[in-house]
């Protein structure tokens, strides 16, 4: 029997900038919902709470689950000024 979790097909790791200008990393398979959740549903991110709206602030696509949980992982690895210069390099090149 085949479970139900993707495994294949696309998921992204994100960065959102928070309103006190904290950062929040995460990754997803439907990020436009996922911003949506985070910023107008208690299914949202803990983290979350009291730092509304969110803004996507990074982005990055990866054909396998994964590798996207991995890149969440890296991320939340970072310091706050390497994760502005990540984001600072996005935006620039978006």
């Amino acid at each position: 029997m085949r479970d139900k979790f993707r495994r294949e097909g696309e998921f992204y790791a994100y960065i959102v900038k928070c309103a006190d200008g904290t950062y929040y990393t995460g990754y997803t398979n439907d990020l436009d919902n996922r911003i949506k959740e985070h910023n107008n549903s208690k299914r949202g991110a803990k983290y979350l709470r009291g730092r509304l709206p969110v803004r996507l602030a990074y982005v990055k696509d990866y054909k396998y689950y994964k590798r996207a949980l991995q890149a969440e992982r890296r991320i939340k690895g970072l310091s706050h000024k390497q994760k502005q210069e990540l984001v600072r390099i996005y935006e620039k090149a978006s």
